[in-house]
């Protein structure tokens, strides 16, 4: 029966479905999904908010699952990434950014305790094409792993007698114990990848015999030859580079014990050496950089690129840092350093309005040292790719590794360009190209263009905050400064209950957390709650018939999941 409207008629249940209101509106909802800044930052590509919602519900192995889609290796990047993803956390403009490093960690450590294996992919179909992948790196592991996840046929070259790159031969295990590395690895040979160790590419391989026997080649190969080094001309008797001490205390336990030592550079290198040659018994240990630290008055692009908690454990451990500064003179007594004279730098707009870092004279002080170590980067050692890589010191690729001149050549991790919208130099932006590079693999055998998926970003003024309570950010259990060594891992992991808590703490940004907000507001009963997960994840369906566009379920959506377009119907 009609029913006639009057003050009564609204009043009566279910009177609005009687009474379409669909005519009125010139905008109506729709489910958008977006990034969550800490998905867009993050290097590996890892959906963060994605693996978190599985933790905040309990599925603790689906979040997993979920994670390693990007990232083979969460155990070894939660403790040694400078986790980006943090900075960018919406939740950080409310009151702290998520713990995501620590939350990482923790499932990937679950992961190993339980004897957890990749998920299977469902109709998989095995490739005949072969790929080599050289160097055992994380661009290469998670190359071969991802190449393994598409069905092709992987072998895995390294000159080195065991896997893991600068992961085994460079972090100190007070920051990743080599159980945990050899575990993560472990579980991607499982897979059935071909590796073979000691195979040096210019020494028992060429690139040119790679290219003719399999159908492409990614080189994972990273950087290990030093830059060159001086100040003004002079460079010490006894040089020895940052890399090089490192990677020999960590074979042989030998490190040079000065009373003094200045270290030029700002990377996780020099930190990494700083802290252990204070442990070793250096009295003074002092980093010069270009860069800056982390604060308000530090652009963000400025600041040292190490992972932000070890900073804090240098500096508590008695490490003197010099940010924004460079070294002008060594102090020399006869062909031994006695001491530097560093000057402070200032980023100023050149001619064609690029900032360069310029020296200030009358800001020059003197530091004693009886000893400097140069720790600023390395560059490609070119035996092997002169092929392919000519008179540069890096290979010049796309963000997919392509090299321009070689298709069936990808390149990825520490040996590639820098670019702004790809920095490297860090574990995770290797594993970011390893799987970007599958991609283009995969997309130059089955001719096609390869395809990296975006969605539109998730800002924090999309959020309705007055949803969410304030919540402090979990602390992290630290060794205490007298009971550091070289071996003990100093940074502990969080507890079952705090890695819960804290994944509870997750602002859901750009995707729908099922609050039932929409639902319950709408004043029209234009939203539908179903019983079934939606085509777009949602348990929400719009009906438009009845829908006026008043925009309350997007203004009242906490996660900005909900937006009003045009109505051009």
């Amino acid at each position: 029966m009609t029913k006639t409207m009057n003050r009564g008629a609204f009043a009566l249940p279910g009177s609005s479905l009687d009474f379409k209101t669909g005519t009125w509106r010139n905008t109506r909802p729709v489910h958008s999904h977006g990034t969550a800044p800490c998905h867009g930052a993050c290097p590996a590509g890892e959906d963060q908010q994605k693996w978190l919602s599985y933790i905040q519900v309990g599925d603790f192995k689906k979040a997993w699952e979920s994670l390693v889609k990007a990232n083979p290796m969460p155990a070894v990047t939660g403790r040694v990434c400078p986790h980006p993803c943090e900075t960018a956390c919406n939740r950080g403009y409310m009151d702290q950014p998520i713990a995501i490093h620590g939350i990482e960690r923790w499932l990937g450590d679950q992961a190993i305790m339980h004897g957890w294996q990749y998920p299977s992919r469902d109709n998989l179909v095995q490739r005949s094409e072969r790929i080599a992948v050289v160097g055992a790196g994380p661009a290469g592991l998670s190359a071969a792993y991802h190449l393994n996840r598409r069905g092709f046929k992987v072998s895995l070259f390294d000159a080195m007698p065991e896997a893991g790159g600068l992961l085994r031969s460079a972090i100190p295990p007070t920051r990743l114990p080599r159980e945990v590395l050899d575990a993560e690895i472990a579980r991607i040979a499982a897979l059935g990848i071909d590796v073979q160790m000691r195979m040096a590419l210019g020494r028992d391989m060429s690139l040119e015999q790679l290219r003719a026997d399999y159908d492409a080649v990614f080189l994972g190969i990273g950087t290990s030859k030093s830059r060159p080094w001086d100040v003004n001309g002079e460079v010490p008797q006894d040089l020895a580079q940052g890399l090089a001490l490192l990677q020999r205390w960590l074979v042989a336990g030998a490190i040079p014990q000065p009373k003094s030592v200045v270290i030029h550079g700002g990377g996780n290198t020099a930190v990494d050496l700083a802290r252990v040659m204070r442990r070793n018994g250096t009295e003074n240990v002092c980093i010069v950089t270009a860069s800056g630290l982390p604060g308000p008055d530090t652009d963000p692009d400025d600041v040292l690129n190490i992972v932000p908690r070890e900073l804090e454990l240098a500096m508590e451990e008695g490490v003197v840092f010099y940010p924004h500064r460079t070294l002008s003179r060594l102090i020399m007594r006869g062909s031994k350093v006695v001491g530097v004279e560093i000057v402070r730098l200032k980023k100023i707009p050149d001619a064609k309005g690029r900032k360069a870092r310029v020296p200030f004279p009358g800001t020059e002080m003197v530091l004693n040292a009886d000893m400097v170590v140069p720790a600023i980067g390395e560059v490609v050692d070119p035996k092997g790719v002169e092929s392919v890589l000519g008179s540069n010191n890096h290979f010049a690729v796309d963000m997919f590794g392509r090299m321009a001149e070689h298709p069936d050549v990808f390149v990825g991790g520490d040996a590639r360009s820098w670019s702004n919208d790809h920095p490297n130099g860090t574990v995770s932006a290797a594993i970011g190209d390893g799987r970007r590079a599958a991609e283009a693999i995969d997309a130059f055998l089955s001719k096609r263009d390869p395809v990296e998926y975006t969605r539109r970003p998730a800002p924090y003024d999309q959020l309705n905050t007055a949803y969410y309570e304030h919540a402090p950010r979990i602390e992290l259990p630290t060794v205490p400064l007298a009971e550091r060594d070289d071996v003990r891992e100093v940074e502990g992991g969080p507890t079952d209950n705090d890695a819960v808590v804290e994944a509870l703490r997750c602002l859901s940004c750009g995707n729908c957390m099922t609050c039932d907000n929409c639902w319950t507001l709408c004043p029209d009963n234009a939203v539908i709650k179903t019983a079934e997960r939606q085509i777009d994840h949602s348990f929400y369906v719009f009906d438009y018939e009845y829908c006026k566009g008043c925009g309350i379920c997007a203004k009242e959506c906490p996660c900005g999941y909900i937006k009003m377009e045009a109505d051009v119907a």
